[in-house]
């Protein structure tokens, strides 16, 4: 029986090509290896982003707190800086909530941004208010005194 896709085996049997018995996997295990390939790669992508996020906001209320602490600067100054460079970096929805105070670190008096912003899900779509990030630096003095 040559040309024919069935084979004799043993026992007088007949039974199809292994070739045969794996035709039709091939597209839908590409396509379902293809799926959870993309779910992966923009998982890590929405991953960087909600890192990037938290970065630049670190970053804002860090330099925001620096302002805030120089001698010739009012509180609410570092906390306008904040919101300007959280404003420019990532959108001006993630610096609803910044707060400024003075506060006492290792016995130096020290000024303290607290940026409480939206934690990126999907996007920058997000959970608001999920994320709360706090810069501090040490306040300038004119005074050997303070």
């Amino acid at each position: 029986m040559s040309g024919s896709r069935l084979e004799p085996i043993r026992g007088g049997r007949w039974e199809t090509g292994i070739r045969e018995l794996d035709r039709g996997s091939s597209p839908v295990e590409f396509v379902l290896v293809g799926a959870l390939l993309t779910v992966l790669t923009l998982a890590v992508v929405q991953f960087a982003l909600a890192v990037y996020v938290r970065n630049v906001v670190h970053d804002a209320a860090v330099e925001g707190a620096h302002v805030a602490a120089l001698a010739d600067t009012a509180p609410t100054e570092g906390a306008q800086r904040t919101v300007q460079v959280i404003g420019r970096a990532v959108g001006s929805e993630y610096a609803r909530d910044v707060r400024v105070r003075e506060t006492t670190a290792l016995g130096v008096p020290t000024m303290e941004i607290t940026v409480r912003t939206t934690l990126p899900v999907f996007g920058l779509l997000g959970v608001p208010s999920a994320w709360e990030v706090t810069g501090r630096a040490p306040v300038e003095s004119l005074t050997e005194g303070r």
